[in-house]
This record gives C-alpha cells, sequence and structure tokens, in this order.
C-alpha cells in the first residue's frame, strides 16, 4: 500500500480535524510520509504564522516515526508570497478569472456553478471550461508549484449536473492542451482521490482520458486522498494505483526530507504498492 500522502486539510482551512488529530490518525495507519496542505486562495485563508508553528511542532515531535512535510494548497489567483518558507506547493485552480462580488469557486456547490456559467459566459459551460482550463495552463507560471491538484475540478458536479460531455472534442480539446503544456514544464499532477473518497464523483481527477493522455505526453504523478477528514487519508488509494497502471504508469512519485533536511522526490514502483 502505498503509505505517504500530501494533500491533507485540517481545522486550519476547511477541514474537520485538527492538525495533532490527523497526525495521530496517520501514525495509527503507518504512513510514512504526511504533507499538510492548507488553503490558501481569495476565499479561504489560513492564518499563516500559526499554521506554521502548528506543523512545525508536529514535524519534531514525530521525527522518529514519520516525515511530516509542511506543504501549501496556493490557488491560481492568489498571490505566492503569502506562504513563505512552504516546503511544497500544491497548484490548484478553484476560481476562474472573472469579477464576482464574492470568491466563487467552481467545486463550491452546483448553484454558483450555474451562477457562474450564467453571468459571465452565456450559459455556456464550455466556455466556461475552456476559461478554467486557459487559466489552469497557467498555475505553474504563477505558483511555480511542486505539482498540480485536481487538474479537472471544473468538472466536479458534472455527474449530478451532466452539464458537460466530458468524452467530448470540445471539452477534451481545452484540456488536454492545458495539460501538455504543462507537461512541457517539467512539473507532475496528482491523481486526486478526494471527489471518489467522499461519495462525489464516480472518476478520480484526473479521469480516464485525461490521465491516459498524461502519460502519453511523458507527465509524472502523485497520488493523493485530499482528506479533509482523518479517516479518509488513505481513501480510494487502491483505485488510483490502479488507473495509474491502467493507464501505462509504472511509477508514483512521493516527496520526502533527505539527510540534508532538504524535501526531493522519489519513485516507487507502482506494482509493489
Amino acid at each position: 500500500m502505498l503509505l505517504a500522502n500530501y494533500h491533507t486539510h485540517t481545522t486550519l482551512c476547511d477541514g474537520s480535524d485538527t492538525p495533532e488529530a490527523v497526525a495521530a490518525e496517520a501514525d495509527r495507519l503507518g504512513i510514512k510520509h504526511l504533507g499538510f496542505s492548507g488553503h490558501m486562495d481569495p476565499d479561504i485563508h489560513m492564518a499563516w504564522p500559526d499554521y506554521v508553528k502548528a506543523i512545525s511542532a508536529l514535524k519534531e515531535h514525530y521525527q522518529s516515526r514519520m516525515d511530516i512535510l509542511m506543504g501549501v494548497e496556493l490557488d491560481n489567483l492568489y498571490d505566492p508570497a503569502c506562504c513563505p518558507g512552504a516546503e511544497y506547493i500544491i497548484g490548484s485552480t478553484h476560481f476562474l478569472d472573472v469579477e464576482t462580488p464574492l470568491p466563487m469557486s467552481v467545486d463550491n456547490t452546483p448553484e454558483m456553478m450555474q451562477q457562474l456559467a450564467y453571468e459571465h459566459f452565456g450559459g455556456d459551460f464550455y466556455a466556461l471550461s475552456k476559461a478554467y482550463y486557459e487559466l489552469e495552463a497557467k498555475v505553474y507560471d504563477r505558483t511555480m508549484c511542486t505539482f498540480i491538484g485536481h487538474f479537472d475540478l471544473v468538472t466536479r458536479f458534472n455527474d449530478d449536473m451532466h452539464f458537460l460531455d466530458e468524452t467530448s472534442k470540445r471539452y477534451l480539446g481545452p484540456a488536454l492542451e492545458a495539460m501538455e503544456y504543462l507537461v512541457s514544464e517539467g512539473v507532475p499532477f496528482e491523481i486526486n482521490c478526494g471527489a471518489v473518497n467522499r461519495g462525489r464523483k464516480k472518476e478520480l481527477y484526473p479521469r480516464p482520458e485525461l490521465l491516459r493522455a498524461l502519460h502519453g505526453f511523458g507527465g509524472e504523478i502523485f497520488i493523493n486522498s485530499d482528506a479533509h477528514q482523518k479517516e479518509r487519508l488513505l481513501g480510494a488509494f487502491d483505485q488510483a494505483v490502479a488507473a495509474a497502471i491502467a493507464a501505462g504508469f509504472t511509477h508514483v512519485n512521493i516527496l520526502m526530507h533527505d539527510d540534508t533536511g532538504k524535501v526531493s522526490a522519489r519513485q516507487l514502483a507502482l506494482d509493489t504498492l
């Protein structure tokens, strides 16, 4: 089993459990590498000094049993200067580059998604998704992220709303263009188990067509649970490993502190998990 997760939320942002409770559960599960990744975005942003203090204390407490990393999930439209000292960055796109009275993310509620589509894209969800992927293509340039978070988050409500045909050229074209560009910049992608983990979608992010394309482009992967509850730290990992193998991947990346204390990436063979 893969005993590493780098997409983890706590009560310091929008998670259900304290960092201490999450770390204790990870230790109980035998997790070897635990990355915290609190949100910093236009809607949800932590008190960064408090986050640093909490995660630093856990790193010291568990140093002999578990490698804890202090990461951040940084939104495409947020200031990278907000998180000094982050050991890794998840580059995520939750918001569109449109003017709204209050922050409106594509994964908040179906009603908010509809409002974004009708007020800013004339009700055309394909135009909305194209704008999303055009912005997503900039996420590495804007954030210098370690890896890409939930690449196709724009489909969060599509299982129920059916506003997009996710297998159509009209949808996949802009997505593939953004993906190919990001791969050319050398940035890996995560297989994000969050929506499946919480029973919100049938498919992982990225969906199978996109995951196969990612392999074809020569991309690299991480596997993360996007856990907002400590019970879901390893949720859907078996499904993610199987999806990665089916798409042609032979290994997954993990992050860890090396002997000098710096964070570096290593590879694990998928057929050993």
